[in-house]
């Protein structure tokens, strides 16, 4: 079964339109227009993707304008000749489109965009999961030297102090921990 973006938000500021029909609008279920901030809010909350037709130069820009209103898969719709002078893009989009494409091209390329997209989502959840597990790593062996000091324990009895203490809050660890260390900056200084 092809998975590929069933709504489909065209961005396309100043006189930049594409005619239609095109590929791109035989390629999805429904295709929204937009040229201002204002018709992109608009549609943003029900559109499965994002395809860019502006110039190279203000993609990074508009890139960042849709993330901050909602992370889709983002597209940029050019020339085949446009794309081919981009040595070093400073940005990587889901996929590359182009006016020329067949419906059937489209649609792979809408295809591979979005699997592209949830890998990147993927691999982005999971950074944020790796890097919150190694803050909280931080507080435990900042809980343990406090712990370890006050109450003149090992390391492992700090641990399991820390262990017990949040199975009987009913606390994750790292919150338990992150509480102890602030208590003892906030009296020590």
């Amino acid at each position: 079964m092809i998975v590929i973006p069933t709504t489909i938000l065209l961005i396309e500021p100043g006189t930049r339109a594409i005619p239609s029909p095109h590929p791109l609008q035989q390629s999805c279920h429904k295709l929204y227009r937009a040229a201002a901030t204002s018709e992109i809010q608009r549609h943003i909350h029900t559109a499965d993707a994002v395809v860019l037709h502006v110039p190279h130069a203000d993609l990074v820009d508009w890139q960042t304008a849709i993330i901050g209103m909602r992370r889709l898969p983002v597209y940029w719709l050019c020339s085949e000749e446009a794309a081919h002078q981009q040595a070093d893009w400073g940005y990587a989009p889901d996929g590359v489109i182009f006016p020329s494409m067949t419906v059937h091209e489209m649609k792979l390329a809408l295809q591979w965009g979005l699997r592209i997209f949830q890998q990147r989502k993927h691999w982005l959840e999971e950074r944020e999961q790796l890097l919150m597990r190694l803050e909280e790593r931080k507080w435990i062996d900042q809980a343990k030297a406090v712990l370890c000091e006050v109450k003149g324990i090992s390391e492992a009895e700090a641990y399991d102090f820390l262990r017990k203490q949040a199975m009987n809050e009913r606390k994750r660890i790292g919150d338990i921990a992150a509480s102890i260390v602030k208590v003892y900056q906030l009296i020590h200084g």
